[in-house]
Order: C-alpha cells, then structure tokens, then sequence
C-alpha cells in the first residue's frame, strides 16, 4: 500500500476544511437572506408617508422620522433590522472612494453627507456593485431570487428600488417585491414593471 506524505496528509486536511468552512458560509448567507426577507416583509406593517426632504439625522443609526421616508429608507431600515447599518456603510465606502459614486448636479454636493449618501438610489446600486453582488439584469422570473435587490428606471431617469421577497404572485409565475413608491412599503407583482438597471445581492460587511 502507497505511504501518503505528511505534505499530502494536510493538504488534503486543508482542502476538506475549505471545503467544510464553504458550506458553513453558504449555509449563514442562506439564514442572512432568510432572515432580510422576513425583515422585509414585516416592513409592510407600517405606515409611512412618502418624504423625500433632505433632513438632519444622527450617525450612526441614524434614521428620518419613522413614519415618513422613500424607497432607499424601505432598504436601510430592513437591513438595519437584520443588524446592517449602510448609512454606515456606505458614507464610509463614499469617504474613501469618492470618485467612484455618482456626483449628480442636482445634489449640490460637494462632499460625503451621511445625511443623505445612503438614501439615494445610484449610491446604493454603487454601493451594492462594489460591496456585494452584482447579478444579470434579465426578465426571466427564475432569474431573481428572495433576498435580491433590484433597481429600476420609472422613466425619465426616475430611479427606484426594492427588495425582492419570498412570497409569489397570484399565478405563482414570480416572487413579489417589498419597495415604497409612494404609498408606503407595499408587497407587490412589480418585479417587470419597469425598466430594470440593476440587480445585486448583499450580506452585509460580516458575510
């Protein structure tokens, strides 16, 4: 019988461990994902009034009134429900890579703001492509999966966003999406509705 080397012994042990601490990460982006979906759907409990005012607010953690917000603030408050601050970051993703987000003139802005770097759509699709995930842009339902993020262009470069959840619509053709358009976070068959601009998955800074 061919004697195996204490050389090839661990690297054997070391492919299996790999191999072994893989499975534990895909198994914990599972649970994440679990738990963000879950997290959005409770959104919808809640009365919120569409504001898109710029406003003053605390760092970290910090959020607009309850009741009040915008499609960004349906996703910083469902990730910050799972344990995820982006108005942390990604202000800090903005401070250090400046030139990498967009500088609309509208904004005015000549600086990072964590007033309001996290609550627009185009640094959060920034944000998500460098951080996270970024997945193909398809109109295949079975493309788009519980837990994934998807941006949209409403028209006249108007962008939205949402947060796809596990719950299908009433043909069980494709899952809903938890997003806030106006009338507070709604569960809704909005998935193709629009022009889609982006679709990304996030695990936040631990995963």
């Amino acid at each position: 019988m061919q004697r195996v080397s204490p050389l090839a012994r661990m690297a054997v042990l070391i492919f299996l461990a790999a191999g072994l601490l893989g499975a534990q990460e895909t198994t914990a982006q599972k649970d994440f994902l679990q738990r963000l979906v879950n997290a959005a759907v409770e959104r919808t409990s809640h009365q919120v009034r569409y504001d898109s005012s710029y406003v003053r607010i605390p760092y970290p953690n910090g959020d607009v009134p309850a009741d009040t917000g915008v499609c960004t603030d349906e996703i910083i408050r469902t990730y910050r429900a799972v344990g995820v601050d982006l108005q942390k970051e990604v202000h800090e993703d903005i401070e250090h890579n400046w030139n990498a987000y967009p500088h609309d003139s509208r904004w005015r802005q000549a600086h990072p703001d964590s007033n309001i770097d996290h609550r627009r759509v185009p640094n959060l699709a920034v944000f998500f492509s460098r951080k996270g995930e970024s997945l193909p842009i398809t109109y295949g339902a079975d493309d788009y999966s519980p837990g994934d993020l998807v941006t949209w262009d409403l028209g006249g470069g108007v962008p939205h966003i949402g947060i796809v959840v596990d719950r299908k619509s009433a043909q069980g053709e494709r899952y809903l999406v938890v997003h806030n358009i106006g009338e507070g976070p709604r569960m809704e068959d909005v998935l193709f509705r629009w022009k889609i601009t982006g679709h990304y998955r996030y695990f936040g800074p631990a995963l």
